[in-house]
């Protein structure tokens, strides 16, 4: 459908056109007449679907007629779960609003109280904001509420499973009854159709697309590794491939973030970290080397899993998988975006086998292990297509109540009566270590050092990391 047959102002036409659009998504075609016709809404749609334009484009159509209210106070207000999300609706806001002389200002953590201050001080038209920040400035007496019109919860899913929905209650209890409401989620299952019975008012319900359903434009590819080494080796093989344009690595947390980025900086590769703990002015500044093409490399936590829209990825790479299923999803949804073709790449251990299964079951789409000439695991990858895990079965081994019983009353599962040391002689509080167990006080001895370093004891692929290097790397 022409964004045209849609009656959006001609100043929105325009920024579209102006932005290299025509045709709207489905899931735009279907919202924005929902929207505009005044209904509370549902929707849920795949990552990279033009989502955020199908919740921004209604919303601009509505500053197009003047409130009758003077106040200050937004007349829009976006809640979303993480900043990279709030600057990305953000800049959607300004793009297509840029005719319109829309004031968009974004409130977030992380960011200085009084450049905030001075912002909710001006008069304002739509307000992006993290719930937290926004209940706190709410608490203050910053913000003026009293001509909101529309309210829309973005990622909603993502805000239940941050713990933030408490938060999303009581802002939603501080607004105007009359207001509209949209909800957007990847799914409408569970406790987010539970919140949407709350917030919402006869909400009409749209699901364009399953979050199961298949990424037909991204190619998914599953390499089990032997080892921290195998695989360091199989990412930098795939890192020099000339089709990788730029990538996103995802590792399970920031620690493990830094190092890899540094040692990928060690390598020669354009790279960068991105987590939760960095500055809201380094996380930018990374973001914006990001887009400009000067960090090829981004290596981040799922911080990063949703509201990163950059064209050049193609390349996603789990370094490390998710710890839930729907993140893998989310994480994968960063490159294949806007038509485009992908290639999502996940390295697994044996021990993984378990959570590969469960992503292949919540995506309903099996990932057939691939292997790589020259960089062959030792060991053949193994079923994921059952679970193989103990159930207690008969013929399983016995419970601990079933051993100690068979070893006599008043004895171990091993037979030993307890209290009794394995290594000779009896145990006492406090004496955790066995007889000639290492002394990690002796200052003499390298044996232990780094113990919370996943690279301690083998060999690194990236060469050793450089002392006390900054944190961003290009």
């Amino acid at each position: 459908m022409s964004f045209e047959n849609l009656n959006l102002h001609p100043a929105i036409l325009r920024a579209i056109e102006e932005s290299g659009y025509t045709t709207a998504t489905p899931i735009q075609a279907q919202a924005i007449p929902e929207v505009m016709a005044g209904h509370d809404l549902m929707a849920s749609a795949q990552t990279g679907t033009g989502k955020t334009a199908a919740f921004t484009l209604p919303a601009l159509n509505l500053l197009a007629t003047p409130h009758p209210s003077k106040s200050r106070g937004p007349r829009i207000l976006v809640l979303v779960p993480t900043r990279e999300l709030a600057a990305q609706v953000n800049d959607a806001a300004r793009k297509y609003g840029k005719h319109m002389r829309a004031r968009c200002v974004s409130i977030v953590g992380g960011m200085p109280y009084p450049l905030q201050n001075k912002l909710l001080s001006q008069p304002l038209d739509i307000l992006v904001a993290t719930p937290g920040r926004l209940l706190d400035h709410m608490e203050r007496g910053r913000i003026d509420l009293s001509r909101l019109q529309m309210l829309i919860l973005d990622e909603a899913d993502r805000m239940l499973d941050m713990g933030f929905m408490p938060d999303v209650e009581r802002i939603c209890n501080q607004l105007s009854a009359e207001r509209q409401t949209l909800l957007f989620s990847a799914t409408l299952e569970g406790n987010i159709g539970r919140i949407a019975q709350q917030i919402l008012r006869n909400p009409k319900t749209i699901q364009v697309a399953a979050q199961r359903e298949k990424h037909a434009n991204i190619e998914q590819r599953l390499h089990f590794v032997d080892d921290m080494s195998h695989k360091n080796k199989l990412l930098e093989h795939l890192l020099i491939d000339p089709e990788v344009n730029q990538a996103i690595v995802f590792t399970s947390t920031k620690r493990h973030a830094d190092l890899l980025a540094e040692d990928l900086y060690a390598a020669g590769h354009k790279t960068a970290a991105l987590h939760g703990d960095m500055t809201q002015g380094a996380r930018n500044r990374t973001l914006t080397k990001l887009r400009h093409g000067d960090v090829k490399v981004l290596v981040a936590t799922d911080v990063a899993a949703r509201g990163i829209d950059v064209a050049g990825i193609s390349h996603v790479i789990n370094y490390d998988l998710p710890k839930f299923a729907e993140d893998y999803v989310h994480r994968i949804g960063r490159t294949g975006r806007a038509g485009n073709t992908g290639i999502a790449v996940s390295f697994a251990s044996h021990m993984d086998r378990h959570q590969v299964r469960k992503i292949e079951q919540f995506t309903g789409q099996r990932i057939e292990a691939s292997v790589i000439e020259g960089f062959e695991p030792r060991r053949p990858a193994p079923r994921t297509d059952r679970d193989d895990r103990p159930r207690g079965k008969p013929g399983n081994k016995p419970g601990f109540k079933a051993r100690t019983q068979a070893n006599g009353p008043g004895k171990d599962a091993a037979g030993r009566p307890f209290g009794e040391n394995k290594f000779g002689g009896d145990r006492k509080f406090g004496d955790n270590k066995p007889a000639g167990a290492r002394n990690d006080n002796n200052r003499g001895s390298t044996a232990g050092k780094r113990s919370d370093d996943r690279f301690a004891g083998e060999k690194r692929s990236f060469g050793d990391r450089a002392a006390k290097r900054p944190r961003t790397f290009a």
